[in-house]
């Protein structure tokens, strides 16, 4: 990427960039899309917990950063400039028109959004590099930025541009809105799945959506979307035939003709974004920022959405971390593997610890684990590598 990356910081839409300039405006620069510049390095730092990624690319990261900047402008809101913003988001067929105002997210206040959290994925960058002049400065500057973006699309009683989904999910994962309005955009956004009953989200917003619902207190309506099986939906294709993810929601129609046979891929990642959901939710498998690669490992699955059965696991570079849970009949049985030379924290919902075992063992008396305590509905337990099962009847929450 940065081989490609334009001498202004700019970054081409593909790479290896081969697209050609239309009308004198050269194919990058779009917000969500060359904020790969700085997203992929730190996600790969995350994953892997190797700092020199984060070395090798800073000057690339921070010269988009300033790119950004530089289009922004002094009130740091940037627009005027062409973005696909949310792209292929969930469009009313147009007898449902005059219901439903569509799910058009402003291009500006995306590409506002996208600066900020650039901005500040480069400040933690700078900070875990030793570059605390860097850092403060980028600390600031993603300050401003929130207040810029406050200034210009969030009302005082937590309404966020458009209405949209895409618009609180970005600005809620972002961290984008004071505190006092979180709770109040987070509300929209939910009543507002509770209404249409579907996403209406794009490439930029869906992968964002389920977890700032659940990040919310709303898991029940990410598991909604996740069972639906009409359009829009993740099912909806599923039902179809699918096998691979569509570009498009509604790539291919129920009785077999396509969306648009001209730009309609059927194996096109952005929407398969739920399977990191499904992974840090559902099976609980997470990261921590404090420590990344998986050196220390969280395991805290959501149960929900009827399920009984989920089972998941990963290659981290310390070997594999599994988690696998059932619920039959209120009794809910969590297995964990927490691979060698690492660490676990393990969060079990609805848990009483009088009630806990492991491996057979009651959790509470002498079976060899003494880091445990109870913090409200869930219980804590501080692991180190190796297999556990635990098992207990489940609260009602």
């Amino acid at each position: 990427m940065a081989a490609d990356q334009y001498a202004d910081g700019s970054v081409p839409h593909v790479i290896p960039n081969v697209l050609p300039e239309s009308n004198g405006r050269r194919p990058a620069g779009a917000a969500g899309w060359a904020d790969v510049a700085v997203i992929i390095p730190w996600t790969m730092y995350m994953s892997y917990g190797d700092w020199r990624i984060l070395e090798q690319q800073y000057d690339s990261m921070a010269r988009w950063v300033e790119y950004e900047k530089t289009r922004a402008g002094d009130d740091l809101i940037w627009d005027g400039d062409f973005h696909f913003g949310d792209w292929l988001a969930y469009a009313a067929p147009p007898g449902e028109a005059r219901a439903y105002p569509g799910a058009t997210t402003g291009t500006d206040l995306l590409a506002t959004a996208f600066f900020a959290h650039s901005t500040d994925l480069l400040a933690r960058t700078a900070r875990i590099l030793g570059k605390a002049d860097d850092a403060a400065r980028y600390e600031q500057q993603f300050s401003r930025i929130k207040e810029a973006f406050v200034r210009e699309y969030v009302t005082t009683t937590g309404r966020v541009g458009e209405n949209t989904q895409t618009a609180y999910a970005v600005a809620l994962q972002f961290d984008l809105l004071p505190e006092e309005l979180r709770a109040a955009a987070a509300r929209r956004l939910a009543q507002d799945v509770r209404q249409r009953k579907h996403l209406t989200t794009g490439f930029l917003g869906t992968p964002y959506l389920c977890h700032v619902l659940t990040r919310y207190g709303y898991l029940d309506e990410a598991y909604f979307l996740l069972n639906r099986e009409e359009y829009p939906s993740w099912l909806y294709p599923v039902k179809q035939g699918a096998t691979t993810i569509w570009e498009r929601w509604d790539g291919q129609k129920p009785d077999g003709t396509f969306q648009d046979a001209g730009m309609n891929s059927f194996n096109h990642y952005a929407y398969g974004a739920i399977g990191d959901w499904m992974y840090r939710v559902m099976a609980g498998i997470d990261t921590d920022q404090a420590a990344p690669g998986y050196k220390h490992i969280l395991i805290q699955p959501r149960p929900g959405g009827g399920f009984t059965e989920v089972k998941a696991s990963h290659e981290t570079p310390y070997g594999k971390v599994a988690s696998a849970w059932t619920l039959t009949d209120g009794a809910f049985d969590l297995r964990v593997e927490v691979p060698a030379n690492t660490r676990a924290t393990v969060r079990l919902p609805n848990a009483q610890l009088a009630d806990v075992t492991e491996g057979g063992q009651p959790l509470a008396g002498g079976n060899g684990i003494s880091a445990k305590r109870q913090d409200g509905d869930t219980v804590v337990v501080e692991l180190g590598s190796g297999a556990y099962r635990f098992a207990y009847p489940m609260r009602e929450r």
